[in-house]
């Protein structure tokens, strides 16, 4: 059953390490591999460890252990199979902590030190030391038996074989000895690792580093299957290991080429000339429609198209009724010219024309160029001053970039002013209704939304104030304008590139706009509400339809290890 769903597993969120985790259940269960009836039973090996451990002990080669308890029944988490037999960790070795190294023993060549970085990264690099002073029992060499177990859980703690040459063994590594020769090293390895998450519920410390004791290590339950068993199951999970990383190279390159296809397809819409071009080039991709859209990220990619398609006057059709652009442009003009008569706002910085290298596409008849300043009564920032914070969630917001999401304000998180300095700040600038807000400073750089509701606040200089001429549905075009690609890709060529990336107020006030006609701004604008919302629900049956996945994977996993 386990080969034969390989490819729902594989495809599951998380699919692949589910798989290695299902080998090793697996394994561990005696349900990777027929058992041989020739076989020798396990309570021959377990007469060998206590056989060879008197002998050890007899010699002085070690100490005489305090008997581990007896295996409890409750300590048994599944049914053996014939010839198998239940083992404490603590009774076939002897764990020799790793040497405390101080940065002064450290030499630039020499014997290298295995740090817990070095089992797990093959690439990371190596401290040295002098080997004269190394003592025995903390020198390696290959096919030494490790077991890390201090460090970060998921991605410090586990058995290794040591396979790269002599070394000198750090702290918080375990050199462990085997005894009895009942157990094959890389079974071992495999039966340690697939008990990880039993040892993590007892690790101890913090939230970042912790560790597991050597007595919580010595008292951990093992299977013991005979030898020629161990040896058939190492065997068999090599094999389907290699399988997995098969499946994940694979995985990772079908992601790559499905988001080379999604993107090759997608741009054809956005090459387009006219809508007639754009309807021809559709069909090639929804022909496809299925295998392209399967993923949440290529539904991000449609809905990115979608913004380019609004801007570039291919989604909806143009209407030879509606008034020239260039005739809103200069009803624009006329407010502003009105505003700054009656000392409403101040006049403009003059910004220079729209030459045509600028110009990144044809527009469709009746459209215009114009850059932000052009179509706002107001671009300006919030205080360059953090005013005095307040602890009274009562008064008004301090606004930065954390609180600016993607097309929504989120007050959740935020700090606050007084009402006084409050009033001081909105001398300068106060928010209002249809405002857009658009983060200019740091990693979210870009991102932007619309005020909906009244809400009183001070911004701070991180958030850029966009405030169009109220005409019609005027702000939510230039919103969706400055969110599409083509806005976003002039906003990160203007970026000054310091400590922090900023655009600085002159560069947002020139950024250019393709302008509709009024009319043909608020078709846009619902066309491009009612195709988001369909990607929305896009998102939502492919969430859902991978959550039924993972359950399908997550129940054949329960079902395999409970046969």
């Amino acid at each position: 059953m386990l080969l034969s769903n390989l490819n729902l597993l594989a495809t599951a969120p998380g699919g692949v390490a589910q798989l290695r985790e299902l080998i090793l259940t697996l394994a561990v269960q005696g349900k990777l591999v027929p058992q041989e009836p020739a076989d020798e039973p396990a309570s021959v090996l377990l007469q060998k460890i206590r056989e060879e451990k008197d002998k050890l002990i007899a010699e002085g080669k070690v100490k005489k252990d305090k008997p581990l308890a007896e295996i409890a029944e409750k300590e048994k988490p599944f049914e053996l199979p014939e010839k198998w037999a239940w083992i404490r960790l603590g009774s076939t070795m002897e764990m020799l902590n790793g040497r405390a190294f101080k940065p002064t023993d450290w030499i630039d060549r020499g014997l290298p030190i295995v740090r817990i970085q070095n089992l797990n990264n093959p690439h990371a690099s190596f401290n040295y030391c002098d080997p004269s002073t190394v003592a025995e029992k903390n020198l390696i060499d290959d096919g030494a038996f490790l077991i890390s177990w201090s460090g970060t859980p998921g991605t410090s703690f586990g058995a290794f074989i040591w396979n790269r040459g002599a070394a000198a063994l750090n702290q918080h590594i375990f050199k462990c000895v085997l005894i009895g020769s009942a157990f094959l090293p890389e079974f071992l390895r495999l039966s340690i690792n697939s008990q990880l998450n039993v040892l993590i519920a007892q690790a101890q410390g913090g939230v970042g580093l912790q560790h597991i004791t050597k007595g919580v290590l010595e008292n951990l339950v093992l299977v013991l299957p005979s030898l020629a068993e161990q040896s058939r199951i190492v065997t068999r999970v090599e094999e389907l290991m290699r399988l997995c990383d098969a499946l994940e190279a694979k995985g990772q390159l079908e992601a790559k080429q499905h988001a080379q296809l999604v993107s090759a397809l997608l741009g054809t819409l956005t090459t387009s000339n006219t809508p007639e071009e754009l309807v021809e080039n559709w069909q090639r991709v929804a022909q496809h429609f299925d295998l392209l859209l399967d993923r949440p990220e290529a539904v991000d990619a449609l809905e990115q198209t979608i913004l380019q398609l609004a801007v570039r006057g291919l989604l909806v059709p143009q209407d030879p009724a509606d008034e020239p652009a260039s005739v809103l442009q200069q009803k624009v003009l006329a407010e502003k010219v009105r505003l700054i008569a009656e000392g409403k706002i101040k006049r403009d910085k003059l910004l220079p024309p729209i030459t045509d290298e600028e110009k990144p596409f044809e527009l469709p008849e009746m459209w215009t160029w114009a850059r932000v300043a052009d179509l706002c009564s107001l671009v300006t920032d919030g205080e360059h001053l953090t005013p005095p914070r307040c602890e009274d969630a009562t008064q008004v917001p301090l606004v930065t970039a954390k609180n600016v999401r993607h097309e929504v304000m989120d007050y959740r998180v935020t700090d606050f002013v007084s009402q006084d300095i409050a009033e001081k700040c909105w001398k300068r600038c106060k928010p209002l209704v249809r405002d857009i807000l658009m983060v200019s400073v740091g990693a979210t750089l870009g991102r932007l939304c619309v005020l909906r509701e009244p809400v009183d606040m001070v911004l701070v200089r991180s958030v850029t104030v966009l405030r169009p001429v109220h005409l019609g549905v005027f702000a939510d075009y230039l919103a969706l304008h400055l969110m599409s690609k083509d806005s976003q890709s002039e906003i990160w060529r203007e970026v000054k590139q310091s400590a922090q990336p900023c655009l600085y107020l002159a560069k947002s006030a020139a950024l250019k706009i393709a302008l509709p006609p009024l009319a043909e701004q608020s078709r846009i604008v619902a066309r491009v509400t009612e195709l988001r919302r369909l990607c929305a629900d896009l998102r939502l049956r492919l969430s859902a339809a991978q959550t039924t996945q993972s359950h399908l994977a997550q129940a054949l996993v329960e079902s395999a290890t409970t046969v």
